[in-house]
This record gives C-alpha cells, sequence and structure tokens, in this order.
C-alpha cells in the first residue's frame, strides 16, 4: 500500500511542471523519488515533515552532484537545525519522512511562490505521502496546507525561518518529534 502512495507521489511530481519554475528534472534531479531529501530521509514508516519547498533552482543547479549524492546540502541552516533536532530527539534522519508543499524550484532564493500553486502542488503530491502518519509542518505555508487537506498535524516554525535561533528552532521541532514519535510506538 505504502509503494503504491508513494509511486502515485512520485508520478504526479514528475507531471508536475507549474509556469515560471524549474522541476527537478530539469536540474538533472530526477530521482526514483519524490525529494532528494528522502536519500537521507525517506522512511516510509516515518513520521513526515512537510516543508514550504526544497531550494532555490540556482542553488540546485550549482550543488546538483552533492544532492543527487546526499539530498541535501548540509550547511543550510534548515539542515543545520534538523540535525540539532534530531539529536536532541534521539533520532536519525533514516528515522523520519521529509517532504514539501511545494515540488518545484523557484528562480531565486525565498522566492515568491503563488499560494494556488502550492495547493495544487500539495493536492496532486504530498497528500499522497502521508498515509495517516504522523505529521509535523514545519512552517506557516505548510501548516496552511495540512489545515486546507483535513490533515491532522503538529506546526513548528521553519527551520529556516528568521529571528530564533538554531537551539530554539531545533528544541521546538525535537519536541514535536518526541510527542510524535512517542505516539507512533
Amino acid at each position: 500500500m505504502i509503494d503504491n502512495l508513494l509511486y502515485a507521489a512520485l508520478t504526479a511530481r514528475r507531471a508536475f511542471r507549474p509556469a515560471g519554475f524549474t522541476t527537478l528534472t530539469d536540474i538533472g534531479l530526477d530521482l526514483p523519488l519524490v525529494s532528494p531529501y528522502q536519500l537521507s530521509c525517506g522512511n516510509p514508516e516515518g513520521p513526515v515533515l512537510i516543508s514550504y519547498n526544497h531550494m532555490d533552482a540556482p542553488t540546485a543547479r550549482a550543488h546538483r552532484d552533492r544532492i543527487a549524492q546526499d539530498g541535501y546540502l548540509p550547511e543550510m541552516l534548515f539542515n543545520r537545525v534538523l540535525d540539532r533536532a534530531l539529536e536532541m530527539a534521539g533520532l536519525q534522519r533514516a528515522d523520519l519522512y521529509l517532504t514539501h508543499a511545494f515540488h518545484a524550484l523557484p528562480e531565486t532564493r525565498s522566492g515568491v511562490i503563488p499560494k494556488p500553486s502550492v495547493m495544487e502542488s500539495f493536492e496532486r503530491i504530498t497528500r499522497h505521502e502521508i498515509n495517516d502518519r504522523p505529521v509535523i509542518a514545519l512552517g506557516q505555508v505548510a501548516s496552511e496546507c495540512c489545515a486546507a487537506f483535513d490533515v491532522p498535524h503538529r506546526s513548528v516554525p521553519h527551520l529556516s525561518a528568521r529571528g530564533m535561533s538554531i537551539e530554539v528552532k531545533a528544541r521546538l521541532l525535537a519536541e514535536a518529534l518526541y510527542e510524535k514519535t512517542k505516539r507512533a510506538a
């Protein structure tokens, strides 16, 4: 059942080509996963973390080979916070399933993505990945998507959000992970 749902999400991600955005295929990152993050955070049984999007197209182009190998860039703030939260929670990346509300890449860092495009992506792709698993929405956009599609979730600040320290964001995520993994156990 899980394999079928993830295959449906992968197929939908490959077909999702919103105007004005770059796809993973365009970059040369069309892995047999919904997101490159799932190379390290792709546990089909683990709690689902939903971020806003993967990254911007110029960064993905510049680091394509590293992303194709590891799925992420460890030096990015998002990943430093995630790694710290996992350390606090006593978990590893392999314990999680990380995906996105929007499955294409904007042309600029922190590029604006129209809300209807995010909702379309979530409906066509992300909702297939959840499969009744516990969900943690990383940031307001992911939380709004979950609410719009009646996905039970816990919200925490986006891991790249400004105005909070790495430690504060990591602690909030670690608490959510503890809550979600404790209930799942």
